[in-house]
């Protein structure tokens, strides 16, 4: 019998240490089909990740794997799932997974790729920004989603934002 982490649309990228944690939704089509994150030409993901200084260079989708020597995970909440937000079966957000995973990697900083994650994980509505609340020790953001169906509702500045709370608690580790 396969085991469930057999299952995931796309693997965890978690680790003791990080600085950061990156939590989105579900993968997209795109990127389930290609076995990366973030991997629509229109997403901006990687773009971001390299504007607010996150990453010393652009990363391609398929390079999510290098994302820890930066100090950077990746999950999301529905890990046996992928689609838009819309076509996800009922039940497909595992809360009480990524808290655990979370309080096990203990990341400084757990940052919610879109609105709709951050009110699934937090259950209240949140702002963008840093939440006064925690996930284990980690401290809470909220981003703007990254993906092209979410344009509208695209700012920079809050990627720049979070940057500057990478740098302050990466103390300079893994940005080389």
């Amino acid at each position: 019998m396969a085991r469930k982490a057999d299952r995931h649309v796309l693997p965890d990228v978690l680790q003791p240490g990080l600085a950061l944690v990156f939590c989105g939704t579900a993968a997209g089509r795109r990127s389930a089909a290609e076995h990366a994150y973030y991997a629509h030409p229109g997403n901006l993901f990687w773009r971001a990740l390299h504007e607010a200084g996150l990453t010393p260079r652009l990363l391609a989708p398929a390079e999510f794997p290098l994302l820890p020597q930066f100090g950077i995970g990746l999950t999301d909440l529905a890990k046996l799932h992928s689609g838009n937000d819309d076509e996800l079966p009922p039940g497909a957000f595992d809360v009480p997974a990524l808290r655990a995973k979370i309080e096990r990697c203990a990341p400084r900083l757990l940052a919610f790729t879109s609105k709709n994650a951050a009110r699934a994980a937090l259950g209240r509505a949140v702002d963008y920004g840093l939440q006064d609340e925690c996930i284990g020790s980690a401290r809470v953001f909220v981003l703007p989603s990254p993906s092209g169906q979410a344009r509208g509702h695209w700012d920079i500045g809050l990627w720049r934002e979070l940057g500057t709370l990478f740098s302050l608690s990466s103390h300079g580790r893994g940005k080389g």
